[in-house]
């Protein structure tokens, strides 16, 4: 490791002050992302806009160019007078990019800082954290692409009525599939199917059974370094061999999975609402037992074998589930082979060499496999594809008319007039630019009205198809239509390939490096030494004890505050490496190796148990978590997952802190930690 300065005489300068103001703007900002209005002129709009028309690059346009007032039903908000009201998002994505901006505009930082926070420096490899969890990211996820998480839970699900013994067969499931596929897969296969479940059964609310996933899927992805980038940071930062990390965190982990479990059923979710006695889950009925699963990755999957109902096909989705073996089969394997190579290689060569060199080509054979599976398949899949998306507009024509055409007896019955044909507006969005022609005239009414009612629903579902259908005709091609058909196309050819692509989680990159590059500022300009001094004060007071415990706290608060786990995890890593440094120093007293590894292992528990905290922004498995259960109509707030966690986080990371604190005084000695310099 490379000497860090320990000098602190830097934050005094304006420079310093402004770089530890943007750290702090920046995450507060990926903690509470909003949107900044930006007034554009409308003449300046429209011009942009017809140079795009002209170019072919957009469809025509229907909004009136003209200066007035009026409501664009697309994004709901009011434009009036000169001016049109765009938004620009401050997130986790753009806001550390824009405090990095704005800090080389200052000169606050300058070249180093950004070349050691992209390329590294002091043993911390960006490139090859991002580029191994990416391409890892990639197997984990076409593994549950295949079905396979979903199939096996349809296994558990079935192995017990009882519902105590239910909740603890999922608990163990969740955490062994963590340990070694990470927890993006579980959270992406393990949140929808837990929200199907409580919705088909006679589980009174969900809270008992996602909590407990999330909570235990983090602890998990404490065990493996492949399982969460945050470890990756760590091991690099401190030189660990991935097995010598695993054997230092496992028992710890293993007691807090032990006991939580205990203090979850018992304790946090003790009313049978939550998790009652019996589990009675709604049963298949035998059209849909004899139907064969399809594949979700397919385009209009959803719609298909099905009569719209969001119930029935979330039964069928948990009780029938689709799975492709022989992809479930390689990808299984390949996702061990991977693993075992990478603990091999890291054991042998000290970290020394990148382990991306494994997991970039094993991702390659992996999409190779999604890709040529995807092709051979290509003729079966486009024509579910196609089948349904005609039945998903089919569908979406026949509510709109239903319901056009209850508002119109409705209407008929208050005012005491006769029945009336009620006029059928389109569903879909009309083309940007109405070419001129004849139009549809659709179809008379049926003169008996009880009889022919179906008849005549029929009729106009089927005029309205056929409008939609000559109206997709008339579209004219631009780069966006033949862009969205390519996607269409993609999607169908190669459903697996495609869907992986869509789950990856790529603004970790761009968060990653920018939230790298704030530290290098944070270090350069004097404030990680002062973080790493009062943290050298803190050790000399409370000891070995102190540094476990301490570290363990502030891990996990920083996951709240200071760019999710991953930007904590860097952040205390360069103040551990800055309190080495300071131990080095003259009149120093020298570091024991059991106060040393005590911190580092403190933070790993830390940093990973730090996502089931106060603040869905602490991981971002968290924002993925909530973002799926609020598409399956299950809304979580701030203050809900506020309550629920601290007592869970309390009682884990006390358990875990114990048992990491005796396990310290066991296998660690009062002998000076030796320190590697480069």
């Amino acid at each position: 490791m490379e000497n860090l300065s320990t000098d602190t005489s830097h934050i005094r300068e304006w420079r310093s002050i402004i770089t530890l103001i943007a750290f702090f703007l920046a995450n507060i900002a990926v903690l509470f992302p909003f949107h900044i209005p930006l007034p554009i002129p409308r003449i300046l709009w429209n011009a942009v806009l017809s140079a795009l028309v002209k170019l072919r690059i957009i469809p025509p346009r229907t909004e009136d160019a003209s200066p007035s007032h009026h409501h664009d039903a697309a994004n709901g908000e009011t434009k009036s007078g000169f001016f049109r009201t765009a938004s620009f998002p401050i997130n986790m994505v753009t806001a550390p990019l824009i405090a990095d901006l704005f800090l080389l505009a200052t000169l606050a930082i300058g070249r180093d800082e950004v070349y050691n926070g992209i390329v590294g420096a002091n043993d911390i490899d960006p490139v090859d954290v991002m580029v191994f969890f990416i391409t890892l990211a990639y197997i984990a996820l076409s593994l549950d692409a295949s079905g396979l998480i979903r199939w096996l839970a349809c296994r558990v699900l079935k192995a017990s009525a009882s519902g105590r013994r239910l909740y603890f067969y999922l608990y163990g499931f969740f955490f062994a599939l963590t340990t070694c596929i990470g927890n993006d897969p579980i959270i992406l296969s393990g949140t929808p199917f837990l929200a199907y479940i409580t919705r088909v059964s006679n589980i009174a609310a969900p809270t008992a059974w996602i909590y407990a996933q999330f909570a235990v899927a983090n602890v998990a992805s404490a065990i493996l370094v492949s399982s969460n980038p945050t470890n990756l940071v760590l091991t690099g930062a401190f030189r660990i061999r991935f097995i010598d990390y695993t054997a230092n965190v496992i028992v710890p982990v293993l007691f807090t999975v032990a006991l939580l479990f205990p203090f979850l059923l018992f304790v946090v979710f003790r009313d049978p609402s939550f998790v009652p006695p019996v589990i009675e889950m709604q049963k298949l009925d035998g059209l849909d037992a004899a139907e064969p699963p399809v594949n979700p990755n397919i385009p209009y999957a959803a719609a298909l074998g099905g009569d719209g109902d969001e119930e029935r096909r979330g039964v069928r989705e948990v009780l029938n589930p689709y799975l492709d073996r022989w992809g479930a089969a390689f990808a299984a394997l390949l996702m061990a082979a991977t693993l075992v190579t990478v603990l091999a290689l890291n054991a042998a060569t000290g970290g020394e060499v990148p382990v991306y060199w494994v997991t970039l080509p094993a991702a390659v054979v992996m999409f190779c496999w999604d890709v040529v599976t995807g092709w051979l398949g290509r003729y079966e899949t486009r024509e579910l594809a196609g089948r349904g998306r005609r039945e998903a507009e089919r569908g979406a024509v026949a509510r709109a008319v239903a319901a056009q055409q209850q508002q119109q007896q409705r209407h008929d019955q208050g005012g005491g007039g006769g029945r009336s044909r009620p006029r059928v507006e389109t569903t879909t969005s009309a083309p940007r630019r109405q070419p001129r022609r004849r139009p549809l005239v659709p179809p008379p009414a049926s003169s008996d009205d009880e009889k022919d009612d179906t008849a005549d629903l029929e009729r106009q579902i089927s005029w309205e198809l056929q409008l939609q259908r000559r109206q997709r005709c008339a579209e004219q091609t631009t780069l966006v239509s033949l862009l969205r058909d390519a996607r269409a196309w993609a999607r169908a050819t190669f459903p697996t390939a495609t869907t992986v692509l869509g789950l990856l989680p790529l603004p970790l990159v761009p968060f990653a490096f920018a939230m790298f590059v704030l530290v290098e500022a944070l270090v350069t300009k004097g404030w990680v030494p002062v973080f790493a001094y009062g943290w050298h004060h803190w050790v000399d007071k409370t000891g070995t004890v102190g540094a476990v415990g301490g570290m363990g706290f502030v891990s996990v608060i920083l996951c709240n505050f200071s760019g999710t786990n991953i930007g904590t995890t860097i952040l205390l890593c360069r103040v551990i490496q800055t309190w080495q440094q300071i131990h080095l120093g003259p009149g120093s007293t020298a570091l024991s190796d059991r106060t040393f590894w005590g911190a580092v292992y403190g933070m790993a528990l830390g940093v990973n148990y730090g996502a089931f905290s106060s603040a869905f922004s602490a991981s971002l498995a968290g924002l993925l978590w909530r973002d799926i259960l609020a598409k399956k109509g299950i809304v979580l707030r701030r203050t809900e997952f506020l309550r629920v966690n601290v007592p869970i986080i309390s009682v884990a990371m006390a358990v875990g802190l114990a048992v990491l604190i005796g396990e310290i005084y066991v296998i660690r000695g009062d002998q000076a930690y030796v320190i590697e310099t480069a």
